[in-house]
């Protein structure tokens, strides 16, 4: 029986709590080489004697440092294993990752100079009346604003948002195992989010309407600009290798997750992240004051 058929079985049976398909694969390969035994097989980690009060001190005083620290991170400057490690973060200081923030270590002068130029050059935009702040249309990108697992096997569920400072405009919930390439972008996103701006706003439609997405691959494909283009809608200038300037990363996935709670399924996670989107709506004064400050930050970026 080959893997395919095994992953597509157990995903009908298990739904959300299905292994991944990697993990059936390797399942399979072992079982072809005649393994039969379902334990794990002995490790030579580190003994849990590793987890002494020292060590969680010591890697208390590392995160509180540097709370950008990764768990590999942490574990070379501890000098401990990655479980010694992960047990200390997640169990005994009881910390956890809500966004991670990527900051670009080794930009060059260039990059840097041109960097500011974009972010001063969008800024000056709103400051002399250019753009309008409530015709942006925000771009999450592909990262999920939460993530729930009920198992160890239980999968990510992932959403493309999109938002303006007035209301949201497209809440896209990303099937399980789909790969987001630039057409999958303009067919399940940006399609819909058309007909979307369209429909609020009959009369205008997509006039002067501007989006603000980082430069992952699916959003600077040429196609992608090309689709924007025949639609009326400007591409707003997003600094290159600065991917920690990334609008959503500064506010919107944390307060997603402040006001969520764990959730049965995909489905009902779908409608929980809607419903905090369109909660949002009812301070659209915050709503466009948060903008407006990321969009400060870039000054200084």
């Amino acid at each position: 029986m080959q893997p395919k058929s095994i992953f597509d079985d157990l995903c009908t049976a298990l739904r959300d709590q299905a292994p991944s398909y990697n993990t059936v694969v390797r399942w399979s390969k072992l079982c072809r080489d005649g393994r039969e035994e379902v334990e794990d097989e002995p490790r030579p980690d580190r003994p849990v004697t590793e987890t002494t009060s020292d060590n969680i001190e010591n890697a208390r005083h590392l995160i509180d440092n540097d709370p950008y620290l990764t768990i590999d991170e942490t574990q070379v400057e501890a000098g401990l294993s990655h479980g010694a490690t992960q047990r200390i973060v997640f169990d005994h200081l009881k910390l956890k990752k809500i966004t991670a923030r990527w900051i670009p270590n080794q930009l060059t002068d260039s990059q840097r100079a041109e960097r500011v130029r974009i972010c001063q050059e969008n800024l000056a935009k709103f400051k002399h009346g250019t753009w309008r702040l409530c015709d942006v249309v925000t771009a999450s990108g592909e990262t999920p604003p939460t993530v729930v697992r009920r198992s160890h096997f239980a999968s990510k569920t992932l959403f493309c948002i999109f938002l303006k400072t007035t209301d949201p405009v497209l809440i896209h919930h990303v099937e399980r195992g789909q790969t987001i390439d630039h057409d999958y972008y303009i067919n399940n996103c940006l399609q819909p989010l058309v007909n979307e701006i369209k429909k609020q706003r009959p009369s205008s439609g997509t006039h002067a309407i501007k989006i603000h997405h980082d430069n992952a691959r699916p959003h600077a494909h040429k196609d992608v600009s090309t689709y924007l283009e025949s639609q009326g809608i400007m591409k707003m200038l997003q600094p290159p290798n600065s991917p920690n300037l990334a609008p959503c990363d500064f506010w919107l996935f944390d307060l997603i997750k402040e006001n969520l709670t764990n959730q049965r399924s995909s489905v009902s996670l779908h409608r929980a992240v809607t419903k905090v989107m369109f909660s949002i709506n009812d301070d659209s004064e915050q709503l466009d004051d948060e903008l407006r400050n990321n969009l400060k930050v870039y000054r200084t970026a």
